[in-house]
């Protein structure tokens, strides 16, 4: 019997001591080094603080013991790499200190911190120098679902989902439904990145697809990126945008529409007014309602600054009494809402608004009346591609 116990007890043993040897030399290892900033943080004794209103850069050195040599060579950084007069009153800031052998202390770095993502640090041993450091940004991938009871906007906020996502969804959306017109009930699916900065949430990243409830009727919308494209498409491929946008910019109201018999407010005589008055501030953007090149920018007498722009072979829009331009010049392509100009007074105007005006092959249209064409679907040689895109995330929002 005591043969076959022993190996028992000496197989416990050794399992013990095993075990034992085992914990005492998890418990010897030492933490980890933790870094933030490029820094080991833990190495330094830490001061934090916040920029209060009207402190300068040096009523802060001062305070965390930086001396003279120090001082003076912080005013000579270039403001490129940081500028002492663009400090913000509540924005944190860490002094970092180390003691040498002779038990004094040194402000040994200073962290400047700008937004959850950026930092200057300046390194205040020897010749002090700046560094600009950037935390990554992580994406996670969300699948929600909201409900509205009055607005997108507290739909959003009431779900826990970033308020971002009601802005971008009303881009993509912006041919298909009227969000002045949501009633309760309707609803959103959607997929998309959520990004954060360690953890903190920060806002979100790309909108993969959605599925928005309204009118009795589900809109389904797939991000497409394939060539040039790189657009939002319905299930069955077609453009979700229309060639142009309905105006050229937020205004204020309509203050002369279009019309052939028109008492001019200057001329006080009647006369064609072959465009749309839209009453806005100075200064107000104007963008131009769809892609196209510019033909004509400059002064043109009654018609103030204005500029011309050509579509296609059908449509072309022209911008009229506008206070500067945007950055184009003649012959420049444009995008579909770039600026191309803020509304003013120039020619014959009697207060800041914006005369848009529309051809069609030559010959005036009311622009409040313009039925836009929808813009090219997805081209046949990408169709396979995006079937297997839309087969692949659409059952996470039907």
């Amino acid at each position: 019997m005591k043969r076959i116990v022993f190996p028992f007890l000496l197989i416990a043993f050794t399992l013990l001591f095993s075990s034992c040897h085992k914990q005492r030399y998890v418990e010897s290892e030492e933490e980890p080094v933790r870094y933030e900033f490029g820094l080991p943080i833990d190495s330094f004794r830490i001061d934090t603080g916040y920029v209060q209103t009207g402190e300068t850069l040096g009523g802060i050195m001062n305070r965390l013991g930086a001396d003279k040599k120090q001082q003076t060579q912080i005013a000579t950084l270039s403001s490129d790499i940081f500028d002492v007069r663009r400090l913000r009153p509540g924005k944190v800031y860490y002094g970092l200190h180390q003691t040498d052998s002779a038990g004094v202390e040194h402000l040994c770095y200073w962290i400047y911190v700008a937004s959850v993502r950026e930092a200057t640090v300046l390194h205040m041993e020897g010749k002090i120098h700046a560094e600009k450091h950037e935390k990554p940004i992580r994406y996670e991938l969300r699948q929600a679902e909201a409900v509205i009871e009055s607005s997108l906007w507290n739909a959003m906020t009431k779900n826990d989902l970033p308020v971002e996502l009601a802005l971008e969804l009303s881009d993509i959306y912006a041919w298909t439904i009227d969000f002045f017109g949501l009633q309760k009930g309707d609803s959103i699916r959607v997929l998309f990145d959520e990004t954060y900065v360690d953890t903190m949430r920060t806002g979100i990243g790309q909108i993969y697809a959605c599925n928005f409830y309204h009118a009795k009727q589900w809109q389904q919308a797939y991000y497409f990126e394939a060539g040039e494209l790189h657009t939002y498409f319905d299930e069955n491929g077609k453009s979700l945008r229309k060639a142009f946008l309905k105006a050229p910019l937020n205004y204020k109201r309509i203050s002369s529409h279009f019309s052939y018999a028109r008492k001019h407010p200057v001329f006080k005589i009647v006369r064609p007014h072959t465009g749309v008055d839209y009453a806005a501030p100075t200064g107000t953007p104007v963008v131009s309602i769809g892609d196209g090149v510019v033909i004509e920018k400059g002064y043109k007498g009654q018609a103030g600054n204005m500029v011309k722009i050509k579509h296609n072979s059908t449509y072309t829009t022209a911008y009229l009494h506008l206070s500067k331009y945007g950055d184009i010049k003649q012959g420049s392509r444009v995008r579909q809402g770039q600026i191309i100009g803020y509304v003013g007074a120039t020619g014959a105007a009697t207060g800041p608004h914006l005369d848009f005006r529309v051809w069609k092959n030559g010959t005036p249209v009311d622009p409040l009346k313009l039925e836009s064409p929808p813009a090219d679907p997805v081209p046949a040689k990408y169709m396979p591609e995006f079937k297997h895109w839309v087969d692949s995330i659409g059952p996470r929002i039907w």
